[in-house]
């Protein structure tokens, strides 16, 4: 893996009715944009189908698929050629994570939970109540 390379979020809307009649080939294609630009796929699951707010090229309904991977910054503009070109693949969009957040929001994606560490603070003791005057 190429030092400059960082971790992206792609989210993907897909064509509905392509990938209800097949799970598997878009996502797979998807995956293969990004390997073979030299990425390393960290997650890749459905995040959600749902109507569209606006038709995408004729399309009503999108499949929203959320991937996490690590690749080159120059890497980039190719893998986002790739999905303009490919049918069934309606939009694309990469964000860059920040990665101080890169280990929480991909064990997130995993469905997995940190253990977070225990704070180390001084431990005051407690401060008892004055007894009141009768």
């Amino acid at each position: 893996m190429a030092e400059n390379s960082v971790v992206y979020e792609g989210l993907f809307i897909l064509d509905a009715n392509r990938f209800a009649r097949d799970h598997e080939s878009l996502p797979r294609d998807l995956e293969g944009f990004i390997t073979s630009a030299g990425g390393e796929i960290l997650v890749s699951r459905l995040w959600e189908e749902r109507r569209l707010a606006y038709p995408i090229r004729g399309q009503r309904k999108g499949a929203y698929w959320l991937t996490y991977f690590r690749l080159s910054t120059q890497k980039v503009s190719e893998v986002t050629r790739q999905c303009e070109i490919k049918e069934g693949i309606l939009r694309q969009l990469f964000v860059r994570l920040p990665e101080s957040l890169v280990e929480h929001i991909v064990a997130h994606a995993k469905g997995e939970t940190l253990e977070e560490p225990e704070p180390e603070a001084d431990v005051a003791e407690p401060v008892s109540e004055p007894e009141a005057a009768v």
